[in-house]
C-alpha cells in the first residue's frame, strides 16, 4: 500500500470503477465503464435487503467515439440498483449525449443534460471520466511527439507537463519556455 498506515478500522463499503477501451473493426472506438457498489454488511433498503457482498449498484456505460472524440453512440445498463423499476428507466436518456465531443466542454454538457434528476448520479459520475479514458486510449495509438505537430497534445494539461516545468525542459526541450 502506497499510503501511510491508517488507524485501526473496519471496511464498510467498496466502490469499484473500471474502464476498458476497444478499437472496433469498423474504425470506431468503445469506452466501457462499470461502477459497482458493495457493502460489507447487510444493507436494508425500502426495496429489500442487500446481503453483505451483494451489489447495490452494478452499472455499465458504453460510449462509442470516432477519432475526433465525438460520441457516436451511448448505451447504459443497470445490472443491480437500489430501486428496481425506477433507476433503470433513465437508461435511454443518455443517448442525448450523441454528437457531443469528449474534448470540448464534455463535463459541462454532461451535467447540464444529465445532472440531478435528469439522470442517474452514479452513471453521470461514471461518464464524467470518459474524456480521460479516451485520452489514455488514443495515447497508446500515437507517438508522444507526432511529426509536424505544433505542440504535443499532452503538454499544458497537467502540472508536470506545464511547458514551464522541469519535466518539459528535460523531456520536451523544444517546447520548454522559461517561467520568468
Amino acid at each position: 500500500m502506497a499510503l501511510t498506515q491508517p488507524a485501526a478500522r473496519k471496511r464498510l463499503h467498496t466502490r469499484r470503477v473500471s474502464y476498458q477501451c476497444f478499437q472496433r473493426d469498423d474504425g470506431l472506438f468503445d469506452i466501457e465503464g462499470r461502477l459497482i457498489d458493495v457493502k460489507d454488511h447487510d444493507y436494508a433498503l425500502l426495496s429489500g435487503v442487500r446481503r453483505a457482498g451483494e451489489a447495490v449498484h452494478d452499472l455499465w456505460a458504453r460510449i462509442t467515439v470516432a477519432r475526433d472524440y465525438v460520441i457516436q453512440h451511448v448505451e447504459v445498463k443497470f445490472d443491480a440498483m437500489p430501486y428496481p423499476d425506477g433507476c433503470e428507466r433513465i437508461e435511454p436518456a443518455y443517448t442525448k449525449l450523441v454528437g457531443t465531443s469528449l474534448m470540448h466542454g464534455f463535463r459541462k454538457t454532461l451535467y447540464d443534460a444529465m445532472g440531478g434528476v435528469k439522470g442517474c448520479s452514479h452513471v453521470t459520475e461514471l461518464l464524467s471520466h470518459a474524456p480521460t479514458a479516451a485520452i489514455q486510449m488514443f495515447a497508446g495509438l500515437r507517438r508522444e511527439i507526432e511529426p509536424g505537430e505544433a505542440k504535443p497534445f499532452q503538454l499544458d494539461r497537467c502540472h508536470a507537463l506545464e511547458t514551464t516545468s522541469e519535466t518539459v525542459r528535460r523531456y520536451y526541450p523544444q517546447w520548454y519556455r522559461c517561467a520568468g
